[in-house]
């Protein structure tokens, strides 16, 4: 993946990877259609209604889309903190499952002995054709260290800032999260820092995605796999309406 991203990239790879959705949408919404020019009024206007019922929610999760991920800055990632940069002895990690957007951003300002990329993408697992299409049009960056989200093979207290970056959603279940957030805990420094960056399952959301929102956990979930993981929350930072970006220590209380 290039580090310089392309014109809608975030747009187009998202019909890219889920053309199916979008080609049945539109595919009844063209039947729709010519049903409803041969229908005789006043069946046509509620045809008419439906197609814009059956269109509109497409459009608008479109729409937000291609704000979020192409005109939003998110992948200029003004959103990092200053202080997350490379410095003698400073080691970043940073986590995907099968899509890593984040780690080809961050390679060109960071010494590779310093950035550490980790992937929890199991296929057995993980069956979202989605992530499957991804997989293959983004393989995985060279020197990626394939884990489970059980146990992350690296020493305890070796990392200073690790990214969750639109990835952590995929471990759909609380207790496994807690436990993989637990591991990324332990290798964090005591001083350490962890940034999750997710959509929520929250008004903002459903508007823009409809029932496309439950793929996503809620803000009180994911407190409580905080909680759980012995972390708690320095900031919560709204990178737009539709993304929360935690910036998250190791709780002392629970060291």
């Amino acid at each position: 993946m290039d580090a310089v991203r392309k014109p809608l990239q975030g747009l187009r790879n998202i019909v890219r990877f889920n053309w199916h959705f979008y080609a049945l949408a539109f595919g009844l919404a063209l039947a729709v259609g010519a049903a409803t020019l041969v229908l005789p009024a006043p069946f046509s206007t509620y045809g008419w209604a439906a197609l814009g019922l059956l269109l509109a929610p497409v459009l608008v999760s479109l729409a937000v889309s291609g704000y979020v991920y192409d005109y939003a800055g998110l992948y200029e990632l003004g959103w990092l903190p200053t202080r997350i940069a490379p410095a003698p002895g400073i080691r970043l990690l940073t986590i995907s499952a099968g899509f890593d957007e984040l780690t080809p951003l961050l390679a060109p300002t960071w010494p590779a002995d310093q950035l550490l990329a980790i992937d929890f993408y199991d296929p057995a697992r993980h069956t979202e054709v989605s992530i499957k299409r991804a997989r293959r049009a983004y393989p995985p960056v060279p020197g990626t260290l394939p884990v489970s989200t059980t146990a992350l093979p690296l020493p305890t207290h070796s990392i200073n800032y690790a990214l969750a970056f639109l990835v952590a959603h995929e471990v759909r279940d609380a207790a496994e999260r807690a436990a993989f957030f637990q591991e990324i805990a332990r290798v964090l420094k005591p001083d350490g820092e962890l940034i999750v960056v997710e959509h929520l399952r929250d008004a903002a959301n459903f508007l823009a995605y409809t029932i496309g929102f439950l793929h996503f956990h809620s803000r009180r979930a994911w407190l409580a796999t905080f909680r759980a993981a012995g972390l708690r929350v320095a900031q919560e930072v709204k990178i737009t309406p539709f993304l929360t970006a935690f910036m998250l220590h190791r709780d002392a209380t629970s060291a």
